[in-house]
C-alpha cells in the first residue's frame, strides 16, 4: 500500500486548525509553505506524497517530483482541470460539499426574498407605510414547483430542505440520480433527458452545477424563452453557467420574473452593471455565511482522501475530465491574484485576511 512520507501544505488555516490538519499525517514529515513562494514550493515538492494547497494546482507543480496526490482546499477544481495537470497523472481532490448546508439555506434565503417582495416591504418599512399593493396576490413555496440543475452535494441538501417546506422537486444531473425519493421528477442527461421539462415547469430554478465547457452560457436566450413565464432563477453555482447579456434581456422582458444571484461571470460585478438595479433581482457578492467551523470540515475531507489513498481505495471528490473549462470561461479576480506571480513584498501590501480571515500566526513552530 502506498504510504505518505511528506507532506507540502499552504493553507491558510489558524493555528488550531494547523496543528489538526498537521495530526492527519501524524508519522509524515510536514512542511508549509507560503501560498505565493512558487520557488520554495517547487523545491519541497521534488521529495513529497502530498500538497494540500490553499489555490489551485500551480504550474511549479508539474515539474520532476514524487508527488501522488494534491489537495486544493476549495470547491471547484476548474482551475486545476487543465490539460497539463491531468497528462502529468497526479490525482487532484477539492472540498466539495464541505460548505452544502449553508449554500442550500442560501438559495432558500433568494427564493423567500422573491416570495416575499423583500424590496418593497422595505421601502414600506421605511416610509411607514401600511400594506404594499398587489400583495394579496403573492405566493409562497409551498405547492409550487422547483427545478434543481445539478443533484450533487448542493442540489442534494437543498432538495432535502425544500421537501420539508412542501414544494413539488425537479432534479436534472449528468448522471443518473440514485436514492432522493424525495424527488418527483428525475432527469439525466446519462438518460437521454434535457433539461426543457424542468424549464417549462419550474416556478423556480436553481443553478448548482459545476462550469464546464458542457454547462457554459446553458442558460442562453434560448433556454430562458423555454422557462415558464415570470419563473424567478437562482444562480449559486458558476456565473458562467448563465449568459449575462440573455439573462438581462430576460428580465427587462418579463419573461424572466426575477433571480437570485450569488455570482456572476466577471467578479466583482462593475457599479455600473444593470442587474444592481433591476427590481425583481437580489445580489450578494459570492459570500456564503460559513458552516460552524468550515475548515474542520475540510479538514475531515482531507483526513478521509489521506485514509483512503494509503488503503488504495477511489478518493473523495476527484477531478475529472469534465471539469475542464477552456479559455477565459472561468471565473476571475481571487483565483488570478492565487495564480499571479507575486513577491513576498506585494503580498505584504495586501490585506490577505479580509479574504482568508483571520491566521493568527507568521511562524509555523507556532503550531508544529
Amino acid at each position: 500500500m502506498p504510504k505518505i512520507n511528506k507532506v507540502v501544505a499552504t493553507v491558510w488555516y489558524n493555528k488550531e486548525d494547523m496543528r489538526s490538519l498537521r495530526q492527519v499525517f501524524p508519522q509524515a514529515e510536514f512542511k508549509y509553505v507560503d501560498f505565493y513562494d512558487k520557488e520554495t514550493l517547487a523545491r519541497e515538492v521534488k521529495d513529497a506524497d502530498a500538497a494540500i494547497l490553499l489555490g489551485d494546482v500551480d504550474p511549479c507543480l508539474l515539474g520532476e517530483s514524487t508527488l501522488k496526490w494534491i489537495h486544493c482546499d476549495h470547491a471547484g477544481l476548474n482551475g486545476s482541470a487543465r490539460p497539463e495537470v491531468f497528462a502529468r497523472g497526479i490525482p487532484v481532490t477539492g472540498a466539495a460539499g464541505r460548505s452544502a448546508p449553508v449554500l442550500a439555506e442560501h438559495c432558500i434565503y433568494f427564493m423567500l426574498q422573491h416570495c416575499y417582495h423583500t424590496k418593497e416591504l422595505l421601502a414600506a418599512q421605511e416610509k411607514g407605510q401600511w400594506g404594499v399593493e398587489g400583495s394579496n396576490q403573492w405566493r409562497g413555496l409551498y405547492g409550487r414547483t422547483v427545478g434543481i440543475i445539478g443533484m450533487g452535494n448542493n442540489g442534494r441538501m437543498l432538495a432535502q430542505r425544500l421537501h420539508a417546506l412542501g414544494m413539488r422537486l425537479m432534479g436534472y444531473d449528468k448522471f443518473p440520480i440514485r436514492d432522493a425519493d424525495y424527488l418527483d421528477v428525475k432527469l439525466s442527461a446519462a438518460g437521454g433527458d434535457t433539461i426543457d421539462p424542468i424549464l417549462a415547469e419550474a416556478d423556480f430554478l436553481i443553478l448548482t452545477l459545476a462550469l464546464t465547457d458542457e454547462t457554459y452560457h446553458m442558460m442562453n436566450a434560448e433556454a430562458f424563452a423555454k422557462m415558464k413565464p415570470g419563473a424567478f432563477l437562482v444562480n449559486m453555482a458558476r456565473g458562467g453557467v448563465v449568459c449575462t447579456e440573455d439573462m438581462v434581456a430576460a428580465l427587462e422582458s418579463g419573461q424572466l420574473g426575477g433571480a437570485g444571484l450569488d455570482v456572476f461571470e466577471e467578479q466583482p460585478l462593475s457599479p455600473d452593471h444593470p442587474l444592481w438595479r433591476m427590481p425583481t433581482v437580489y445580489i450578494t457578492p459570492h459570500c456564503t455565511p460559513q458552516v460552524p467551523h468550515r475548515t474542520g470540515r475540510s479538514i475531515e475531507i482531507i483526513r478521509e482522501n489521506a485514509r483512503r489513498f494509503e488503503a488504495g481505495e477511489p478518493l473523495l471528490n476527484l477531478m475529472k475530465p469534465a471539469d475542464a473549462v477552456t479559455g477565459e470561461k472561468a471565473e476571475g479576480g481571487w483565483a488570478r491574484m492565487m495564480n499571479a506571480n507575486l513577491t513576498k513584498e506585494q503580498v505584504e501590501k495586501m490585506d490577505l485576511e479580509k479574504y482568508l480571515g483571520k491566521r493568527g500566526w507568521t511562524d509555523p513552530a507556532e503550531w508544529m
